[in-house]
């Protein structure tokens, strides 16, 4: 009786579906009624949908999934979404790496606050979108950047991840090449406390990449028909990988964090608590912006990250992962890491998606001032 009554479910469920037309109209979908790729793509949405049909009556799962824009996308074109590997613990000499501050007093974490959500106070920027372009590392690193200046500033700036992703020195190619091929927030942090002209708002050095394309780096000046820069850092903290303790204390005290984590799995996700990563083969692809944690009474701990997808994606952009507080013994032993331009190496990657293996956040953050420049290269 139980199996019949999930599967008239499942069956109402799937009646109330739109149609892969619908569906391709909905999103602006360009491919042409009959095409080959019209036929390709519609193969791929309704295997989806039977994947998502499925998934959704299991009453064990903590998350369900969706139809959103990428319902159709190829392998190929999500993987595009995430380009950021964790590859600049080896090999990346940072300049402006700093100590935490003082004012972090690392407490038990039964000491913390049961929740704490950053965009409570208002100093987290409406979600954005990436596009086509792997440039998640600068839309991490904005993002982190936005909240710290205006927890230190009291104002609230939506900065340019185009300056980010075609300006950031990465001569040592961690994380990628750069740009629409990937990065670490790290380097961008280091790069942009290098960088004496600070950062700008997107409104004067808007986001050109959405369809993958690279631009060259525009010189910021006072001038009247180029960007000017809106605040500077001085540097920034590297959280240790995989403490779990240090990452909730930094979370609760300080801020928003920039983190790396696996997201070859989220495409389909809508909502609730996501468990949806494997521990045993985690690959760390994707650059997202730790903002909180909390806990629901039916599924457990988690912790909240805002991601890049547009706010059609997911909870309003944002996911919810699952976090336990032995989230440190957690681990995949054998992750694909690397040394930047050097051979890959074995590390360890812990938490759901390895969410505590690399984080970083900025120090230091100011309005600018010309007066005050950062420190030399």
């Amino acid at each position: 009786m139980k199996f019949i009554a999930s599967s008239l479910a499942m069956l109402a469920v799937a009646n109330a579906m739109p149609s892969f037309e619908d569906w391709a109209k909905q999103h602006q979908k360009p491919w042409k009624i009959g095409s080959r790729e019209f036929t390709e793509r519609k193969a791929i949405f309704l295997q989806r949908v039977e994947e998502m049909l499925a998934h959704n009556a299991d009453p064990t799962k903590s998350w369900k999934k969706g139809l959103n824009k990428f319902s159709a996308s190829t392998p190929e074109e999500m993987k595009s979404l995430t380009a950021a590997v964790p590859e600049m613990m080896g090999g990346h000499s940072p300049k402006n790496i700093k100590a935490a501050p003082s004012t972090l007093v690392v407490k038990d974490v039964e000491d913390l606050p049961e929740s704490v959500d950053w965009r409570d106070a208002g100093v987290i920027t409406p979600v954005k979108d990436q596009g086509h372009c792997g440039s998640c590392w600068a839309f991490s690193t904005t993002e982190t950047l936005e909240a710290h200046v205006a927890i230190s500033t009291g104002l609230l700036f939506s900065l340019s991840p185009q300056q980010v992703a075609s300006c950031t020195d990465n001569v040592d190619e961690c994380g990628g090449v750069g740009g629409c091929s990937g990065g670490m927030p790290q380097v961008a942090f280091d790069s942009l406390a290098n960088a004496q002209q600070g950062i700008t708002e997107e409104f004067q050095y808007a986001y050109n990449s959405y369809y993958g394309e690279d631009f060259e780096c525009k010189t910021l000046t006072n001038g009247t028909d180029t960007p000017t820069a809106v605040a500077q850092i001085e540097g920034y903290v590297q959280v240790t990988p995989n403490n779990y303790k240090e990452l909730m204390n930094t979370v609760a005290q300080v801020g928003p964090v920039s983190i790396v984590l696996d997201a070859s799995t989220f495409h389909s996700y809508e909502s609730g608590i996501f468990d949806g990563c494997d521990y045993d083969n985690i690959e760390l692809d994707h650059a997202v912006q730790l903002v909180g944690y909390g806990e629901c009474p039916e599924h457990g701990k988690y912790w909240i990250v805002r991601n890049s997808w547009s706010p059609a994606w997911g909870e309003g952009g944002y996911i919810r992962v699952k976090r336990s507080d032995d989230d440190d013994a957690k681990c995949d032993h054998t992750m694909n890491g690397g040394r930047c331009k050097g051979d890959p190496m074995k590390a360890d990657a812990c938490g759901t998606c390895g969410i505590m293996y690399s984080s970083s956040y900025p120090v230091g953050a100011k309005l600018f001032s010309a007066d005050q420049p950062g420190p030399e290269p």
